[in-house]
């Protein structure tokens, strides 16, 4: 039985839709991050399950019950904003007991609560500083700190990590993470990050323009992507998305696709994500062909328990050493296509190269519907 379910949710503004017909079930203890563009709907639907917003139409259930139309302070949430909302004049033992304070919990019951989340989140050596004296990183794990201390049935997190710089979102994603791991609570988490999403859910919700485009699991959303903008927004950088053509000759299915100089590169197609039947039906027509930079590489990197691999000749435009891996850009399909290839590859501009295309990685795309096809 799901913990969270969201059924056939509608959100307007007057004459406006902003969230259309949204339908996400989530179990108990389980990660859902909400991401999408900016604009997209995700804070408002996270609003809507804090009871901040009121729905249009539709149900929001905790734990079987319907909270429509339930104030927030009954719905047993706790929600971390962007911004981190402390009292400035509030220590940090302040700022975290300030809620069980107003419910009148006894000060013993505040002050072992306090002691307790502190030492989860390791700020007990940070209780009796003022938020101005602490780091942008502490005084998000001061706000956590006020969301756990009341143990709720539900966090809600606002893209709380935006105001951090790179290095420490990293660290603080491991920290979320990692109590995540430790409190097993539902979570509820709304971010632009992709790389934020991929790491950190059970179950991820794709939005764009207050439509769901894709519901699953990280490995799900990335490796099977429902459309073309999920497979674009999804992946950094973004799978490659070529105009082929899928032709059938003595050898079965090959998709064709174009290249600046020479003859089309044809690759063929014998179970492509378990898309080849359905590909038949597009024999002689346009598709949009997608692979992702790390299924097309070196073909000394290409992966050895693959079962579908095809080399092909390219003409390397760009090469990006990156450290760990080195990036090459191509030209096929009449689009830059971004190979993603082990450090030390012998590679340089203006080289024709043999290039390992991962089929089994690969998937196909309706040019006019943008979905999968298969």
């Amino acid at each position: 039985m799901s913990f969270l379910a969201i059924k056939n949710l509608y959100k307007s503004y007057g004459t406006v839709p902003v969230l259309r017909d949204i339908n996400i079930e989530i179990e108990e203890g389980g990660f859902l991050v909400l991401v999408g563009p900016s604009g997209c709907g995700k804070s408002t639907l996270l609003n809507t399950i804090a009871g901040l917003e009121p729905i249009t139409s539709g149900e929001i259930l905790i734990n079987g019950k319907s909270v429509a139309g339930l104030h927030p302070s009954q719905r047993d949430i706790a929600m971390v904003f962007q911004s981190y909302a402390l009292y400035p004049n509030m220590t940090v033992a302040g700022n975290i007991g300030f809620g069980m304070e107003i419910r009148g919990v006894p000060k013993a019951e505040r002050e072992k609560a306090i002691k307790s989340v502190a030492e989860t989140l390791q700020i007990g050596h940070l209780l009796d500083r003022k938020p101005s004296q602490l780091s942008g990183g502490q005084r998000q794990r001061v706000a956590m700190g006020r969301a756990l201390v009341r143990d709720p049935q539900v966090f809600l997190f606002d893209e709380p990590l935006s105001n951090l710089d790179a290095k420490l979102r990293v660290d603080m994603r491991t920290e979320i993470k990692r109590l995540h791991h430790r409190l097993k609570t539902t979570i509820v988490y709304v971010t632009h990050d992709q790389i934020e999403a991929m790491t950190l859910a059970t179950k991820i919700a794709v939005l764009k323009d207050g439509v769901l485009q894709q519901f699953g699991t990280p490995a799900e959303i990335y490796n099977s992507p429902a459309n073309m903008f999920v497979a674009d927004f999804m992946g950094s950088p973004a799978m490659n998305l070529l105009t082929a053509r899928i032709d059938d000759g003595p050898s079965g299915l090959s998709v064709s696709l174009d290249r600046p100089h020479g003859e089309p590169l044809a690759l063929p197609v014998k179970s492509v994500n378990g898309a080849s039947s359905k590909l038949a039906a597009y024999t002689g027509q346009q598709v949009i062909f997608g692979i992702r930079p790390e299924a097309l590489t070196d073909p000394d990197g290409a992966d050895r328990k693959a079962h579908s691999v095809a080399e092909g000749e390219c003409l390397i435009e760009v090469v990006e050493p990156a450290g760990s891996d080195t990036f090459a850009v191509t030209n096929l399909g009449g689009k830059e296509v971004v190979a993603r290839l082990r450090a030390d590859a012998n590679i340089e501009v203006g080289q024709k190269a043999k290039l390992a295309f991962n089929l089994d990685k690969a998937v196909f795309f309706d040019p006019k519907s943008q979905l999968r096809i298969g």
